[in-house]
């Protein structure tokens, strides 16, 4: 598995100031195989080894008890894990995953209450780099706010991409919704009980 505490240049960090300032500590791991999934949690929770292949297989088979076919993953064993395991493997850190619905403006999210995000995009298949599959597969990618600001730290990029402040990345979130790609809010357990709990991710107004 590759892993990079990325370095990012000055030019693509837009506002997001000094480079080594704000790159320091940053946790990236880079696109091996089909194991995206297993990239987006690891980066989503800033850590190497947050979680390992063997044990996304587990889930595989803890959520479907058969090793062979099993549909939560890539039969070959190169991952391409399905949202069953990425949501089963929050639970294990304690997390909430609330599909957001892409038809609601991203405007309406009350951001301090979310730990992260996780992006399932398309994916184009090619036979080497230049000739395409007629057929796609699903890709997924981490967001995080880090030292205020805003990151996607997708596996296929060479480096965490800085989104920008709170305004900034609800713009990203906004132009991501409108491709129809799907957004998962990731939500840590609860530390205040009398909030309400199944919309704390929406801002009060916004809420039934």
């Amino acid at each position: 598995m590759e892993s990079s505490s990325a370095r990012t240049s000055e030019n693509s960090l837009g506002d997001c100031g000094n480079t080594a300032q704000v790159q320091k500590g940053i946790y990236h791991e880079r696109q091996t195989r089909h194991l995206c999934g297993l990239h987006a949690l690891n980066n989503l929770f800033q850590g190497p080894e947050m979680f390992k292949k063997s044990e996304l297989d587990d889930y595989c088979t803890t959520l479907t008890p058969r090793n062979w076919l099993n549909p939560h993953r890539s039969w070959i064993g190169w991952g391409n894990y399905d949202v069953n395991v990425i949501m089963y493997a929050l639970q294990q850190k304690n997390c909430e995953a609330v599909w957001f619905d892409r038809r609601r403006d991203p405007h309406c999210l009350n951001l301090n209450a979310i730990f992260g995000f996780i992006l399932n995009v398309p994916a184009q298949m090619s036979l080497g780099y230049y000739i395409p599959l007629p057929f796609q597969m699903r890709h997924w990618l981490a967001l995080r706010r880090i030292d205020e600001k805003y990151y996607n730290l997708d596996s296929k990029l060479r480096e965490p991409r800085c989104l920008g402040s709170e305004e900034e990345f609800i713009q990203f979130l906004g132009s991501q919704l409108q491709m129809e790609h799907e957004l998962i809010l990731v939500l840590s357990e609860e530390k205040d009980s009398t909030e309400k709990s199944e919309q704390r991710w929406l801002l009060p107004q916004f809420r039934d």
